[in-house]
């Protein structure tokens, strides 16, 4: 869905202050909007979840916006760009499996537009690995000969994402994963946590700045974190792997179907509204678009319980991999401190080339899932496989 950008305030340090542990890539994009820089056309902003690469993108857009042309983050087009109001900056983002074609084509109808008051014509696809191959086409020609005031913006994981023909047309700027340090700082600084609280969760979240944030003010997610660790260290057989795995997926499922529900009601009713309809009662001719947000809404729910056991996975990744520091005596820190005993318990119980082996098949049941195998299956084998390894 097209929507505008969100959460936005000006920051005391300019539109940059939230892009953290992104040194070289905020330089680059400094240097591209001076004066004296090269400005591309369409830009490609890959790096791991989390590493805020949407932030990242809308901060470059205030810059460009910048009435000083510093990205002051005071000036009105700096504020009202990160507050999405800015009349010429359009973010499309999507919370189901992709994004339609026909949102593109209305992007790309937009990019044509001269700016209506700004210096650009800025256009912002999160989640650009989200498009088809026949989307991509929709996309190829307006990244290939833009109006010469557009710039677009391209958000991804990785350039291996999108397709050859639109990366090769962009100028790639990869963001790394931001250390614990600089991630527990910002939720100090910009949320006001309580700094002991900040360095758990920035420690739980791996460098994922929204996962931290949300470990840090939702109410039992570290205490389900740790949970979750202790059980996957104490499976012992097929059995309790199965019932682990069962019970994972009814969760993420419960998780992602309240969600869903809640912004599926939202947009019903903002339909309604629209339609001038008061009183539930939807007539036949709209009634087609009134099961589209059905559909709409259950492809929702499918994508979110995809994230909800993908950040399972993560963290099972990384319980796993503390395990393996253990065997191989290393001096890392633990990134599940708090089931240190645990931990250790279950590296003397397996060896090196047992976890790494346990690593790999955390990976393929990632793949797994992303690639439409039943999440339950891909649970099932993994856990099946981890409590037979580490009994």
């Amino acid at each position: 869905m097209t929507e505008a950008l969100s959460g936005g305030r000006a920051p005391a340090g300019g539109v940059w202050a939230d892009v953290v542990g992104q040194d070289a890539a905020v330089a680059q994009f400094r240097r591209a909007a001076s004066p004296q820089g090269s400005l591309a056309q369409a830009w490609l902003i890959t790096g791991p979840p989390g590493s805020g690469r949407s932030t990242a993108a809308r901060a470059f857009a205030a810059t460009l916006q910048c009435e000083q042309g510093l990205g002051c983050g005071q000036c009105r087009a700096c504020r009202t760009t990160l507050a999405g109001t800015h009349p010429d900056v359009t973010v499309v983002a999507t919370d189901k499996l992709s994004i339609a074609k026909e949102e593109v084509r209305a992007l790309v109808m937009t990019a044509q537009r001269a700016p209506a008051t700004g210096n650009r014509r800025v256009l912002i696809v999160e989640d650009a690995d989200r498009m088809s191959a026949g989307t991509f086409n929709v996309l190829l020609k307006s990244i290939e000969e833009p109006p010469p005031s557009t710039v677009w913006m391209l958000c991804a994981p990785s350039a291996e994402d999108l397709a050859p023909t639109i990366r090769s047309r962009c100028r790639s700027v990869t963001l790394a994963v931001p250390s614990s340090a600089v991630v527990a700082d910002l939720l100090c600084r910009r949320d006001g946590i309580d700094e002991q609280l900040a360095v758990r969760a920035a420690r739980a979240a791996q460098g994922h700045i929204g996962l931290a944030l949300r470990y840090a003010t939702q109410d039992g997610a570290l205490a389900a974190r740790e949970e979750s660790a202790r059980t996957l260290l104490s499976l012992r057989g097929a059995g309790e792997a199965v019932l682990a795995a069962q019970g994972l997926v009814d969760r993420a499922t419960a998780e992602a179907k309240e969600h869903a529900d809640v912004v599926a009601a939202e947009e019903k009713e903002r339909f309604l509204r629209s339609a001038g309809i008061d009183d539930g009662k939807v007539p036949p001719s709209l009634r087609s678009q009134v099961r589209q947000l059905e559909e709409d809404a259950k492809r929702r729910q499918t994508r979110l319980v995809r994230d909800v056991l993908d950040r399972y996975l993560l963290d099972a990744h990384s319980v796993l991999r503390d395990v393996l520091s253990r065997q191989l005596g290393t001096a890392a820190e633990l990134v599940n401190v708090e089931v240190t005993q645990e931990i250790e318990q279950a590296a003397g119980r397996g060896s090196g080339t047992i976890t790494l082996g346990l690593l790999e098949a955390v990976q393929e049941a990632r793949d797994r899932i992303r690639g439409n195998v039943p999440p339950l299956l891909a649970i099932e084998a993994l856990l099946a496989r981890i409590a037979v390894s580490l009994r």
